[in-house]
Parts: C-alpha cells; sequence; structure tokens
C-alpha cells in the first residue's frame, strides 16, 4: 500500500513539474524557434516560415507591395548584403531585404525582408528631415532629386530639394558592406535672413514584430540612453501609456526583433531628444530630434546620423561600438544579467565552428571542454555519492533509533557525516556550477542568429529549432503533426535514456518518494526539452553520455564504490 501512495505521490509531482513548466517556460523560457523542417512520409522537407520575416506579406489592407514599388520614384540599393530602394518621395529609405537570410531553409525560400513601404502591408520604414519655423519644409510628399541611381559601398547618392525661397536641402547617403548606413543631412542658406532648422530621423513601424517577448528575450522599442541600456518599454506600453521621451548624449534607438534591428544612431557627442510614440495610424515610431541650428545667410550646416538596419551579428556589433564609437551598441542583444559568461561562451562555441564547420560538431566539442574542467569536482562528487551510499545502513539505523526526536537525530546524523568524512551536499555543486553553461548556451542558441538555421548532421538541418524526427507520427508517414510537447524527437528520447542510466548509476535515494521521483524524473524531463532547440538537447545528451563514462571509470578503479551503489 505505502509503495502504491509513493508511486501516486511521484507521479502527481512529476505532472506538477512538467505542467507547471510549460506555463512558466511559455512565459520567462521560451523555447526554440518553429520547427525549420517536418517529416512527410518519411521525408524531411522545409517548413515556409513567413512568421520568420518581421514584415511578411499578408492579405494587402492597401495595396501590394510590388505596386507601391512600382509607383514611386526609386535609388536602388547594392550591397553584398543588402538588396532594395529608396523612395525619393519622402526621402525614406522603406525597401530592404537581407540576401544573407532567407525564411526558411529551403533554397528557393525569399529573403528575410526587415523594412517595407507606406502603403503597403505592414509598412517598415526609415525617414530624414527637418522641423523648423519661418521657412518652407521637405514633407513625406516631397519629391527629392538623386545625384545617381544605385546606393552602393563607396558609391554614395546625395539626395536635393531646394524649397524656393533660398534653402537647399541635401540629404548624402552612404552605405558600409554590411548593414550601417550614414546620413549626412546639410541645409544651405542662400537667401538674405538667417534660418533655424532642427534635423530628424525617425524609424515608422505599422505593427509590431511576430517575435515573442518574454522576460529573457526583449523584442519591440530597444535604445541605449546616457550609457544605460533600456529594454523596460514593450509595444503594449507604448500603446497604453502613450509616448515617452529620452534626453541623451550618444546611444541609439530603435525597434528589435529576435534576430533583426533597426536602429538610428545620432551623434555621439551631441546631446538630442529621443522618443518612442505611438502614431496617429496605430504604428509605432521611435525618432530623434537635435537642438536647432541657426543657419546664417551664405553659411551651410551640416549633421550626421547613423541608420542600421541588418541582422544581429555579435561581432558586427562589436565592431560598430570600437570602430564608429556607437555607444553600447552590443546591447542590441539582451544577453541579460549573466552578460559577463554568455558572451565568452559565445565566443568559444563560435570559434569551435569556425574553425571546424560544423555548429553541432562544435557544441560537443563544448561539452567535452566544459566537462573536462568540471573533471575533478565531478569526481569528488562522484566519490563523496559512493561514500554516502555506504553509510546509508548507518543512517537508516539512526532513524529507526531516533524516529520520534528529531533534534537527537540531526545531530546523530551530522555527527555520523565527520566520523564517516561525507558531505551530503558535495553532490550539488556541479549541477550548480552547470546551471550558467547550460543557460548560457540556452541563450546563445535563442538570440544567436549565427546559430541559426545552422545544420548538424542526418535530419538535424537547423540546431536552433527542435528536432523534428519524431516517432509520435511515425516519423511523418502519419499526417498529422504533434503539439510541440508531445513531438518527441530522437535527440530528446536519447536524453531521457541517458539520463534514466545515469541515474542507475547513482546512489539510490533511501526515501521512498525520492527514489520513485528520480525513477520519473527523466522522462519527464524527456518531454520538458522537447521543445527546445535541438542544438540543447544535443549538449544535454553528450554532457550524460560522458557523466556516465566519467563514473564507469571510477567505479572500475574503486569496485568497493560500485558495489555500495549496486546495493539494495
Amino acid at each position: 500500500m505505502s509503495d502504491h501512495r509513493n508511486m501516486i505521490l511521484a507521479i502527481v509531482l512529476s505532472a506538477i513539474v512538467l505542467f507547471g513548466w510549460s506555463f512558466i517556460s511559455d512565459r520567462y523560457l521560451p523555447t526554440a524557434q518553429e520547427p525549420s523542417t517536418r517529416f512527410v512520409e518519411g521525408k524531411q522537407v522545409p517548413i515556409p516560415q513567413p512568421d520568420a520575416d518581421p514584415t511578411a506579406d499578408a492579405p494587402a489592407r492597401v495595396r501590394d507591395r510590388r505596386v507601391v514599388l512600382a509607383t514611386t520614384p526609386r535609388v536602388a540599393i547594392e550591397t553584398p548584403r543588402l538588396r532594395g530602394s529608396i523612395n525619393l518621395r519622402g526621402a525614406r529609405i522603406d525597401d530592404l531585404v537581407l540576401t544573407d537570410y532567407r525564411q526558411s531553409l529551403a533554397p528557393d525560400s525569399p529573403f528575410i525582408r526587415l523594412l517595407s513601404p507606406s502603403g503597403a502591408p505592414e509598412a517598415y520604414f526609415a525617414s530624414f528631415g527637418w522641423t523648423g519655423e519661418g521657412l518652407a519644409l521637405p514633407s513625406a510628399e516631397t519629391v527629392w532629386t538623386a545625384s545617381g541611381t544605385t546606393l552602393s559601398p563607396g558609391n554614395p547618392v546625395t539626395l536635393t530639394w531646394d524649397n524656393g525661397q533660398g534653402q537647399r536641402f541635401d540629404i548624402r547617403l552612404s552605405v558600409d558592406d554590411a548593414y550601417m548606413f550614414t546620413a549626412n543631412q546639410t541645409v544651405t542658406n542662400t537667401g538674405s535672413g538667417a534660418v533655424a532648422a532642427r534635423p530628424y530621423a525617425l524609424i515608422s513601424r505599422a505593427e509590431p514584430s511576430e517575435d515573442p517577448d518574454s522576460w529573457t528575450m526583449h523584442v519591440g522599442p530597444i535604445g541605449v540612453f546616457n550609457d544605460a541600456a533600456n529594454y523596460d518599454w514593450s509595444y503594449e506600453d507604448i500603446a497604453e501609456e502613450g509616448d515617452q521621451s529620452f534626453s541623451t548624449t550618444g546611444g541609439w534607438l530603435g525597434f528589435s526583433d529576435k534576430y533583426w534591428l533597426t536602429a538610428l544612431v545620432p551623434s555621439q557627442s551631441a546631446e538630442v531628444a529621443a522618443a518612442f510614440r505611438r502614431g496617429a495610424n496605430g504604428g509605432f515610431q521611435a525618432n530623434f530630434t537635435t537642438a536647432p541650428t541657426i543657419v546664417a545667410p551664405g553659411k551651410a550646416a551640416t549633421h550626421e546620423s547613423r541608420l542600421f538596419a541588418g541582422a544581429k551579428e555579435v561581432e558586427l556589433l562589436d565592431h560598430y561600438e570600437d570602430d564608429l564609437g556607437v555607444t553600447r551598441f552590443d546591447k542590441a542583444i539582451d544577453w541579460g544579467w549573466f552578460e559577463w559568461f554568455m558572451k565568452p561562451i559565445f565566443a568559444l562555441l563560435n570559434w569551435l565552428f569556425e574553425a571546424i564547420g560544423n555548429f553541432g560538431v562544435a557544441i560537443i566539442c563544448l561539452t567535452f571542454i566544459v566537462r573536462g574542467l568540471m573533471f575533478p569536482i565531478a569526481q569528488k562528487q562522484f566519490k563523496s555519492m559512493a561514500a554516502m551510499r555506504v553509510v546509508q545502513p548507518k543512517m537508516k539505523a539512526l532513524q529507526e533509533r531516533h524516529k520520534d526526536d528529531k533534534p537527537r537525530l540531526q545531530q546523530e546524523m551530522l555527527k555520523l557525516y565527520q566520523e564517516e568524512k561525507v558531505n551530503p551536499m558535495a553532490g550539488c555543486l556541479p549541477i550548480l556550477l552547470q546551471i550558467p553553461i547550460f543557460y548560457a548556451l540556452y541563450k546563445v542558441l535563442m538570440l544567436a542568429v549565427e546559430m541559426r538555421h545552422e545544420p548538424f548532421i542526418l535530419w538535424i538541418k537547423d540546431l536552433s529549432a527542435p528536432d523534428p524526427l519524431t516517432p509520435v507520427n511515425l516519423f511523418g508517414f502519419l499526417d498529422f503533426t504533434p503539439p510541440a510537447f508531445l513531438a518527441l524527437g530522437i535527440l530528446p528520447i536519447l536524453l531521457g535514456i541517458t539520463m534514466w542510466l545515469q541515474f542507475k548509476l547513482n546512489p539510490q535515494p533511501m526515501d521512498p518518494v525520492q527514489k520513485q521521483v528520480f525513477s520519473i524524473m527523466p522522462w519527464v524531463f524527456m518531454f520538458i526539452m522537447a521543445p527546445f532547440a535541438a542544438g540543447l538537447q544535443l549538449y544535454w545528451t553528450v554532457s550524460n553520455i560522458l557523466t556516465i563514462a566519467q563514473q564507469k571509470w571510477l567505479y572500475s578503479r574503486h569496485p568497493g564504490m560500485a558495489e555500495a551503489t549496486e546495493a539494495k
């Protein structure tokens, strides 16, 4: 009867963990991105992923994007990593795709579209201009004259507009070979009196990102103001609480997706007024304005700012921070509190990938490095656990002898630990040390665009997505897609099996409830880990295998430990 009660209690506790974890993870620890592939009749095929594109086509609410692009005068954008165009009506950068990234794993999948013109579905664009009084200013309807037909690295384009009242406005746009645009805004005054103008830059986005905003991953309005990163505001906050304004010297602001970023970078030495706003049409806007500039007759005034529009690649963000002086641009990736630890893990993993050429093998090598560094600590853990098993009969006797006197039992137990030189907490240290490493790898696989769509071997085509090969639907021969927590891929199944084998090698707990919980825990974790990135499942599985090998090696050197462990 007692065994049945213990089993029921263990099952109830496991169910609470399983379903409670699903609730917690949705809010605080989101799992991997949506699967990149699936199996149909035993064959692996890519899954179209329009949601991976922050401005993917949807049923047209205004006009088709191609129609909008065709009906406005434009200057082409051609770089090694970008393709798009500048709208001469309004001087807007509103057509941009990232040619290094596709929406899905299919070879003919469209490139990731980052910016889209106003009047098309899910408009998203950047613009530069001026505000002021007492002079005619360019507007969103102004048609600018371009000095060239194509903007490319080393081939800048100047947009010009004359207001017919003695002032000429020029926007000289240049772009590097990655994702950074530079805008030099110049007002030339040929009139008879001084004029005052305030340069501004803005990013307008019609709808929030499709990517989830969570406790561990910020998606939405983002910026660095007065040397401090701000992840506080969401799209919902801006919609409900209204405009959020900041005064800052240096820094940047914009909108962040999981992998992509658009950000305005004002002069890092000038004070600017920055803001996140809710537009009149229901969209969202990030903008900054400078102090008014007085331009005397016969003089000109120029203001330089930048626009980043591209992928949040770690080395590239660091390059812009170091070489262009963009204040804390690395904060575009929300590493969280443990950035000091996570970035070195990423750097090591990326270095291994560059040396080996396969991220899966790089993760396996990282696992070997981690287990190697923790080898001495793990040895002490195993020895302590085996020693605890040796003294368990004495502990059981003490529990029987002092079962009605808890204080005396604690004293005798402590005395026993001292006499036998065992530490019941020693086994916790390696686990505690591995938690930040595991969490760091989780964040790297979640946030680093470098891991997106990276294959391992065989059916693992994307290490940042869950393992797609599941026996639940007979490897695709049954025509249905199981829910995420039931889609047990091969890797999470191997994770559960190796975890069970690892527990079998450990000394069995004396408490019957603990024993039942530990017997079920590997299979609970198998379901918990099913929706997570295959790279994370691979790391844990390999770590389990190395732990089993280390335990076997220890027992081969100390047969008495193995006998104590197997004793019932």
